[in-house]
């Protein structure tokens, strides 16, 4: 704790260090305090008031004068409500174990979905989740980072369901200033629905990198040098589970079958390693002391490089890098 006499001691130009260091990018095992009405203790409150699809996120005065370090649990987790917000759906959103666990369903009457209460303007994210099984054609479980500009910058994990037997599609976008149609599909060399599985997305000022149990499964560099966009606007954390049979199976033509409904789509992993817009400019996000933007995470290391080729070749079943019939031509991010 500083001290009042320590205080009255320092010049001039060490309370303006200080001050920039206060105001510097935070790493955000973090969260807000909010009122009694979204306390984390208080989740049957806090489902009711979002209930009717209408979004809680801090203004940016709650965030900066209420941000602290949010308590880690003895396994290294925190609680959802340490850095998550039901956004929409919620009387089909379920907390679990004393929130390390949120359940999203979706009948014929609504979907659901949770967002970050922060914004992020670089960082490495995950989240821990359970796939809908069964017959689940035409629904989509998507955890996907978005500044939710008409020029958007977006970065998504798409799992697209199938009928029973079938397996599951992995589907991957990037959108940098509202360009996007840079599909990647692949199947995953494991079941999805069967188990917890870990997903991550290294977003820094080099590359863009998305991750299946800690195996790269998807590289966008910065190339910004020869004219291809790269994301820059900060961007909330979304999870959700929604109906996309007008595209997601066999291009829409296997419509969902309700009858299977509810559809489930488990998360767990709530902690965030981020740099915070809430309470910073985003240009300190690029900068070096943060640990995903040094000298490590620049590219992929020789390990990793060979795990993403494999992925490439033996899981990849779609890359829009090759569909010169839909382009004309490859795109220039692409490899020529």
């Amino acid at each position: 704790m500083i001290t009042s006499q320590y205080m009255d001691s320092i010049s001039h130009l060490s309370l303006l260090f200080l001050s920039s260091l206060i105001a510097a990018c935070v790493t955000s095992k973090t969260h807000v305090v909010f009122d009694e009405n979204y306390a984390v203790n208080r989740e049957a409150d806090h489902l009711q008031d979002l209930d009717g699809q209408r979004e809680v996120i801090p203004s940016k005065d709650q965030a900066s004068g209420l941000m602290m370090k949010a308590p880690l649990l003895s396994n290294g987790e925190v609680q959802f409500g340490q850095n998550y917000v039901v956004s929409w759906g919620g009387d089909h959103v379920g907390i679990l174990d004393g929130g390390m666990e949120v359940v999203l369903s979706m009948d014929n009457t609504s979907g659901s979905g949770f967002s970050s209460k922060l914004k992020y303007g670089s960082g490495f994210f995950h989240v821990k989740a359970r796939i809908p099984g069964r017959n689940s054609a035409g629904v989509v479980t998507a955890f996907y980072l978005t500044s939710g500009t008409s020029n958007h910058d977006e970065l998504d994990f798409e799992f697209l369901g199938n009928l029973e037997g079938k397996p599951i599609t992995l589907q991957t976008n990037v959108f940098a200033d509202g360009k996007g149609n840079r599909e990647q599909r692949i199947s995953l060399w494991f079941d999805p629905t069967a188990d917890f599985h870990d997903y991550k997305i290294l977003w820094n000022p080099y590359q863009i990198v998305f991750y299946a149990d800690d195996v790269p499964i998807r590289v966008f560099g910065n190339k910004t040098n020869i004219g291809v966009g790269y994301l820059s606007q900060p961007m909330n954390i979304i999870a959700s589970l929604w109906n996309g049979d007008d595209w997601a199976t066999d291009g829409g033509r296997t419509k969902i079958n309700w009858s299977y409904a509810p559809f489930k789509a488990n998360f767990q992993g709530f902690n965030i390693d981020g740099c915070s817009t809430e309470v910073s400019d985003v240009s300190l996000c690029s900068s070096s002391s943060l640990w995903w933007n040094n000298q490590r995470y620049k590219q992929l290391s020789s390990a990793e490089r060979l795990a993403y080729e494999n992925v490439k070749k033996k899981y990849m079943t779609y890359d829009y890098c090759d569909d010169v019939k839909r382009f004309g031509t490859r795109p220039p991010e692409c490899p020529q």
